[in-house]
């Protein structure tokens, strides 16, 4: 089961380092992007933004590594790819002229590019550890899932077609899928009482039915979805290249004109 617990990482995140922000704000001003602050705040949000960039991708090519599962790697990149632009953007001091102002549109597309890439990421169908599952191997799970239900609900009675109708509805849905499953779920549980099915084969029948419900929508989903995301990249990374070498020329600007000029 995928959660949103990176989301909810990086926004406390950086609601405590606004909180810090605007402190640092009352007390002494605005930092300046050239300032301390500034300039620790640019260093720090580029080496998170780095991170994001080399260290997910690394660990994906790494097939026989066992550095973490592949899930905790995904988090840990959306969640530096979210703060450390966050940090970047505290770093210009909302000025957004010249190369800066480049680099910031350009970190505000690659930041709204990745939630795209995140939604169509858990579109695919995954194991636990993160690795994705192929369409025929779903079908396989499906096939014998379907043997255990027709060995649980006798197809004689009418009930197991009763209860497909209504399973068929939800799964195939896209907007408002939610509502109608559970809409579906409770239509099962009435048609199961109604036949006095006992309530733990009730559970049992009722978990195997959500279950195929998902792999089939799964099996829809997974080549669809495996395209996107090919497009997805054929976008999203160009565009992040792009971010960089606009980042590295903008730092050694920085270098050179704060730092090395007398």
């Amino acid at each position: 089961m995928r959660t949103n617990r990176e989301l909810l990482l990086a926004t406390l995140a950086m609601v405590l380092i606004g909180g810090l922000y605007l402190g640092v704000v009352q007390r002494a001003g605005a930092p300046t992007a050239s300032g301390l602050l500034g300039h620790g705040l640019g260093v720090l949000g580029f080496l998170l933004m780095l991170a994001t960039e080399t260290l997910y991708s690394l660990r994906k090519r790494s097939t026989s590594a066992r550095w973490g599962r592949m899930s905790s790697w995904m988090q840990f990149h959306i969640f530096t790819g979210i703060v450390g632009p966050y940090l970047v953007l505290l770093h210009t001091a909302w000025r957004f002229q010249g190369l800066a102002g480049i680099v910031t549109l350009l970190t505000l597309i690659v930041v709204l590019s990745g939630f795209v890439g995140r939604y169509i990421y858990t579109a695919i169908p995954r194991t636990a550890d993160g690795v994705m599952v192929e369409a025929d191997q779903l079908q396989t799970e499906l096939e014998a899932l379907e043997v255990e239900l027709r060995s649980q609900v006798s197809p004689a009675t009418g009930l197991l077609d009763r209860l497909e109708a209504s399973e068929e509805r939800g799964s195939r849905a896209v907007l408002g899928r939610a509502l109608l499953e559970w809409r579906a779920r409770r239509h099962w549980r009435a048609l199961l009482k109604a036949a006095s099915v006992p309530p733990e084969e009730v559970r049992r029948i009722m978990a195997l039915l959500g279950r195929r419900s998902t792999l089939e929508r799964q099996v829809r989903s997974a080549q669809t979805a495996r395209r996107l995301l090919a497009v997805w990249h054929s976008v999203h990374i160009p565009i992040g290249m792009a971010l960089f070498a606009a980042a590295f020329v903008h730092i050694g600007a920085a270098l050179y004109y704060a730092t090395l000029q007398p």
